[in-house]
């Protein structure tokens, strides 16, 4: 056992404890983020040798043609918005609904509760406006709160188009589905919420680091701001 691989070795542990669900191109991604340049087949054997592979969670589903869904070839041109759903200690239930700008990845905003009205959300959304410019248009599903009267009159007087996928093809709706699919595997099932405050604290977390120091496979391993940032 090489020493010089020691140093190395314990970063790589210490950072796959912190994120169980990453694998090694993501871990090696965040080495070099800390400025440890190491060669990929480097980090991938000391990966191996320390048993850190990632169990994969198999389920069955049905097969259905994927259609690529065109990416904006800018920041804030387009977000995807979609509810997920947990449970509390108690088993009491609550929503998240997720918004992601489908150019940079970035997760724009979650709001957290036990019941999201369409009046909610629309209140929530001109709260992100208050940050950044709303986008030309928002991809969603056909949900109650998403086709409300509340959501029609906020969608016309800010000039946002409500792009509704077709019912039951969430294919269509694939960046959401995919940030979806991250959100649940490192943060809902990482963690047994105690309240809905404790909830609401973790997933601002996760959040903040999914958008500044996560890599992603698809900006070429840069956390979803740094692209935008690079891109602007």
């Amino acid at each position: 056992m090489p020493r010089d691989d020691e140093p190395l070795r314990a970063r790589l542990n210490a950072l796959a404890t912190c994120y169980p669900r990453y694998g090694y191109l993501l871990l090696h991604a965040l080495l070099r983020q800390e400025g440890l340049v190491v060669n990929r087949k480097r980090t991938y054997r000391l990966y191996r040798e320390a048993g850190l592979q990632v169990r994969t969670r198999r389920r069955k589903r049905l097969v259905r043609p994927r259609a690529p869904m065109p990416c904006p070839d800018r920041p804030n041109q387009r977000w995807s918005m979609d509810f997920v759903s947990d449970q509390l200690a108690s088993g009491l239930r609550f929503r998240v609904l997720n918004i992601v700008d489908d150019f940079s990845r970035e997760c724009v905003g979650q709001l957290v509760d036990t019941s999201i009205s369409g009046r909610r959300l629309a209140r929530f959304l001109d709260d992100i406006a208050q940050q950044r410019a709303l986008p030309a248009s928002v991809v969603c599903d056909n949900g109650p709160e998403l086709t409300s009267k509340a959501m029609f009159f906020w969608a016309r007087e800010r000039k946002v188009t409500l792009a509704f996928i077709q019912p039951g093809k969430p294919t269509q709706n694939a960046f959401i589905e995919s940030f979806n699919g991250k959100f649940r595997d490192g943060c809902l099932n990482q963690h047994w919420f105690l309240s809905l405050n404790d909830a609401r604290h973790e997933i601002d977390q996760w959040r903040t680091h999914y958008n500044h120091v996560r890599p992603h496979s698809s900006l070429g391993y840069l956390p979803p701001v740094a692209y935008a940032q690079r891109c602007a």
